[in-house]
């Protein structure tokens, strides 16, 4: 769209005429047979309290492409924002995500924080978008506008003699804005500042309420460094436009310090290595952390320090979750796992941001590869599956019957969208283990006491009663070590709360 002056030639309306014979007298003016789809992608501003999830489920079906909002919760962020069941998400805090990996973007959806970002578009207009061939990432673009760009953090050590190679200016009529310009070739330029950038924060602390005395009193005070949330003014006015705050889980990051690193370890005879232990940070905090690194163990030869706090699983984010869970999901892992850590001066750094430090975290975790095992002769027998559910207000989402000529304990019913479908159960699924413990000779109530003893979490080693008994014949053991692991949901799709 083009902008003139009010007294310009071009500011004055042009008419144009129709004439049957002849046309429409405009020679620039096209009629297409075959217009371009109206695709409107929505901007979704997701805003949730501590403690308390957004509301839906991210689900990544086989063989289909995109990412799916499913379920979203009545009175829930997600209904709040307008996200809808069947949106498909492009992106993820201004992150193009429709071509990435399923648990890639579940991890940026969890190290989001307390708000979330999600462009989308609806079922339908995908659908299209897809099948005419639309490019979504450049259909994401226009709707930032052109020209737009992220807004940037960038750490800026401070150097002998050049200091932090920035200057601070404030705008004129405008309290509270404030523009940087960074000496050529200095430290500021050097990690990413632009000239005329608009200066958002300082270490995680807003600067528009500050007044130009404090805002240099602070700079003075950054002894060693100093991290600036910065963007040029072109950008900010696509912001403006779409009403959406800055926000730092938005940024591309620039020379940012501590960054999370990968360990992937192989267990060894005595085990991996370490202890996992739940503690309380100075800040009040709880944390798990990695203590008591054996020496010439797995752990040690991986990289892994004495103090290392836990970020993830497997590539599954657990900073929140529970002791036990995260315990459980390292056994389910068989003789190999993934962890992604941080030490404790990282994490703090990152939480005086105010981000997760998983969220500029890209490196791609890969997913376990199960070592061969000689226990079944044959792959053509049927492997039991390994599902962990969490339980909900209503239960675990399942029921069990029990055939007592067969001395058996099987899944009656799966109740659609709780705990026992997410996690793969199926109906007429035997269960074999409880927890660990094998229930294949147990009777009915005794399997029932079980479940109930093991509180929130519950691990079922389950196989369909034809594969059952194929391996009941074959004189197979049922156990983990023949299991694939399955801890959302049936293997046509991927799903996660939240």
């Amino acid at each position: 769209m083009r902008y003139t002056e009010p007294g310009d030639a071009t500011d004055v309306p042009q008419k144009f005429t129709f004439n049957p014979k002849e046309g429409i007298d405009n020679p620039v003016l096209m009629i297409s047979d075959d217009p371009e789809p109206d695709l409107c992608p929505r901007s979704c501003l997701l805003k949730r309290e501590v403690g308390q999830g957004f509301g839906f489920y991210l689900r990544k079906e086989s063989g289909c492409r995109g990412h799916v909002a499913q379920q979203v919760a009545p009175w829930s962020a997600a209904e709040r924002s307008g996200l809808r069941d069947g949106d498909h998400i492009l992106e993820v805090n201004e992150a193009f995500v429709d071509d990435q990996e399923y648990t890639k973007v579940v991890l940026k959806v969890q190290a989001s924080g307390l708000q979330l970002c999600l462009l989308v578009l609806s079922a339908a207009e995908y659908e299209t978008a897809v099948r005419e061939g639309i490019d979504l990432m450049a259909l994401s673009r226009a709707h930032r506008g052109e020209g737009c760009t992220r807004p940037r953090l960038c750490h800026i050590s401070r150097e002998p003699g050049v200091g932090l190679g920035l200057s601070i200016t404030s705008s004129e009529g405008k309290r509270g804005k404030y523009y940087v310009s960074p000496v050529s070739e200095g430290p500021a330029e050097r990690a990413g500042v632009q000239a005329g950038d608009h200066l958002l924060s300082i270490n995680g602390v807003p600067v528009s309420k500050l007044t130009h005395s404090a805002l240099i009193k602070m700079v003075k005070k950054c002894d060693e460094y100093m991290t600036v949330l910065v963007i040029d003014s072109r950008s900010e006015e696509s912001y403006v436009r779409r009403r959406l705050p800055i926000l730092p889980t938005f940024a591309s990051s620039h020379n940012l310090p501590h960054r999370p690193k990968t360990i992937h370890l192989t267990q060894g005879p005595q085990g991996y290595g370490f202890l996992l232990r739940q503690e309380k940070l100075t800040t009040g905090n709880i944390a798990h952390l990695l203590r008591e690194v054996d020496p010439c163990s797995p752990a040690e030869a991986a990289g892994m320090e004495d103090g290392d706090l836990l970020l993830a699983v497997n590539g599954e984010q657990v900073e929140n979750a529970e002791h036990e869970d995260i315990v459980s999901r390292i056994r389910q892992s068989g003789q190999q796992v993934t962890l992604t850590t941080i030490s404790i001066q990282g994490r703090d750094y990152y939480t005086q941001l105010g981000l997760s430090p998983l969220t500029f975290y890209e490196e791609n975790i890969p997913q376990i590869e199960r070592f061969p095992t000689n226990t079944l002769p044959s792959n053509n027998l049927p492997r039991p599956r390994l599902c962990t559910l969490h339980r909900e207000d209503t239960g675990f989402g399942f029921k069990m019957a029990c055939s007592q000529t067969e001395r058996r304990v099987y899944v009656g019913q799966v109740e659609a969208g709780h705990a026992g479908e997410r996690a793969g159960l199926q109906e007429g699924d035997v269960i074999v283990e409880v927890n660990g413990q094998n229930v294949e000779h147990e009777n009915f109530e005794d399997v029932v006491t079980l479940i109930k003893k093991g509180g929130t979490s519950l691990m079922l080693l389950v196989v369909d009663k034809d594969g059952f008994e194929k391996l009941r014949t074959s004189g197979v053991a049922i156990t983990l070590d023949v299991s694939s692991l399955n801890t959302q949901v049936p293997d046509s799709t991927q799903e996660n709360f939240v």
